[in-house]
């Protein structure tokens, strides 16, 4: 096999060049980190990554919030990207993204599982019990067939919400009695026992950056942030299923 001296130098300076330029932006991200940094006054940023929108870079803040810069970081653009050639949200399907789970890392025996018809599909919610659209939202999800459901109680409204959560895990039907107050408001009675489960699921939460109450995840990890009824639900679910 013939070598050609040219082609071996032509190949070492791509190589070279891919190196540098590869150099050039993480050390443009690495500039842009640091100044937003220095401009939020603490180390608040998780990751930079240079967008294809008008050399603006894509800043995720630890805080789970999406913002934008250029690479001098001398504005900061707290909003949405929308493609105007494909009208995609932009901004909001990387939000998506980044705020998916692994769903098999749930501690599902952490949770109140509700097997409906044949449980094909999985969904698991983290809902405070005193939350009004936790309620809406038990009032669907009663309407939904062949589908399991893990209920994290995740108790952060009020002190009587711990409380609540707590007399729930430890009736000997969790799923009815949670069933009877947020659809039925049938007041808990008062049961004791380990409520460490109800204490973790606050911590993972927390972990999670679950900020508000109900919050939902598909069986693929997505999350959805809030209350839907059940005709959407079910739309959602539909997509999820089929990506995964």
């Amino acid at each position: 096999m013939n070598f050609s001296p040219r082609r071996g130098v032509v190949k070492v300076l791509l190589t070279t060049l891919a190196a540098s330029m590869t150099f050039a932006a993480q050390a443009s991200e690495d500039a842009v980190k640091k100044a937003v940094e220095s401009f939020v006054g603490a180390a608040a940023v998780e990751t930079v990554a240079k967008t294809p929108y008008g050399g603006l870079y894509e800043v995720v803040l630890k805080s789970g919030e999406l913002v934008y810069t250029d690479e001098k970081a001398s504005f900061i653009i707290d909003g949405r990207v929308i493609d105007t050639r494909t009208r995609k949200d932009v901004t909001q399907e990387r939000l998506t993204k980044l705020s998916a789970i692994d769903f098999s890392t749930l501690p599902l025996n952490q949770a109140i599982k509700q097997v409906k018809g044949n449980g094909k599909r999985v969904i698991a919610t983290f809902e405070d019990p005193n939350c009004g659209y936790c309620k809406r939202l038990g009032k669907e999800l009663a309407q939904m067939d062949d589908v399991t459901i893990y209920t994290f109680l995740y108790p952060i409204l009020s002190a009587d919400s711990t409380a609540k959560s707590n007399n729930i895990w430890c009736a000997k039907d969790k799923a009815k009695v949670w069933n009877d107050w947020i659809v039925n408001a049938k007041t808990p009675a008062a049961a004791a026992c380990d409520t460490a489960a109800v204490e973790k699921n606050v911590a993972l939460g927390q972990k999670l950056r679950i900020s508000g109450t109900p919050t939902i995840f598909l069986a693929d990890g997505t999350r959805i942030g809030g209350y839907l009824p059940a005709a959407e639900l079910e739309k959602a679910m539909a997509t999820a299923a089929a990506a995964k």
